[in-house]
């Protein structure tokens, strides 16, 4: 590969993951104004095949509604209470949210969980999060007492243990200031750098906790959270998982494994109730 080439096309998965997910939602409008197709809805009790409500917990540039047009709607029709948050959020930067740093973002999952469970009466809930909504739960479950009000964390192309976004953050240290300017404009990003102080002290004595059920959802073909093998987990009470393995045929990037991967929504599912699971294929898609 030519050596621009390795520089471009990371810099234009970024590019892309800023415009793909505004483009569902209604020209003009916030996306708190979106009609949400029956998720966020505080009244919603847990049923008895499905006790725990679920938390969709959104990437870097994403927002409660955007990244979840897919997903929501999906296990809503399955039975489930399903609430979106927006988290991170940078001032006068509307649309896109998760830039704020990771430990603050934590905290406001918290926030929102527990007020997830006042509402729905729940002991635990489920936690689903895309890219970045897959590791920072983990800062939560870890240090902010996430483990005792969350039964799974399920993480599809989560940033677990860093990115090099193809080798471009290699790059870093030959441009001055880069990295300051990186984490002072957008500290989430650079937090999610290899290497990064936050994934050193989130992952240092073992990526899980106690108590809590994980399973990660990865493509070969992420082009955002390299290498993708970065994204799998260790310890007790994971299953990595990737989609290649249930489908050959997929070809889901790290967009598409989020946003509208039914095949991927699929794997969601039976992650969310192991007892009720039945075999991921590419026919899934049609399910």
């Amino acid at each position: 590969m030519l050596p621009w080439k390795r520089v471009i096309r990371p810099l234009a998965a970024l590019l892309l993951a800023a415009v793909t997910v505004v483009v569902p939602t209604v020209t003009g409008a916030h996306a708190s104004d979106v009609p949400t197709r029956g998720w966020n809805d505080y009244s919603c009790r847990p049923s008895v095949a499905h006790p725990r409500p679920v938390v969709l917990v959104h990437g870097t540039f994403g927002n409660s509604v955007d990244n979840w047009l897919g997903l929501a709607p999906y296990l809503v029709r399955r039975g489930y209470c399903v609430f979106s948050l927006d988290y991170g959020q940078l001032p006068g930067v509307p649309f896109f949210h998760g830039l704020g740093p990771l430990e603050k973002s934590a905290e406001q999952l918290d926030a929102f969980v527990d007020g997830v469970l006042a509402a729905t009466g729940a002991a635990e809930a489920d936690l689903v999060g895309h890219s970045q909504g897959g590791v920072m739960p983990r800062h939560y479950l870890r240090f902010l007492g996430g483990a005792d009000e969350v039964n799974a964390l399920v993480g599809i192309a989560p940033s677990n243990h860093g990115t090099t976004l193809g080798g471009l953050t290699r790059l870093l240290p030959y441009f001055p200031g880069a990295e300051d300017l990186l984490s002072e404009a957008t500290p989430a990003l650079a937090q999610q750098v290899a290497g990064s102080g936050f994934l050193t002290r989130l992952n240092e004595g073992g990526d899980t906790v106690p108590g809590v059920r994980y399973t990660v959802i990865a493509t070969k073909y992420d082009e955002v959270v390299t290498p993708y093998r970065s994204q799998y987990l260790s310890g007790p009470g994971v299953r990595n998982v990737l989609l290649q393995d249930l489908c050959p045929l997929d070809l889901s990037e790290h967009l598409a494994i989020g946003l509208f991967d039914r095949i991927a929504f699929h794997e969601v599912a039976n992650a969310l109730d192991p007892a009720r699971a039945t075999p991921t294929t590419c026919a899934s898609v049609f399910g």
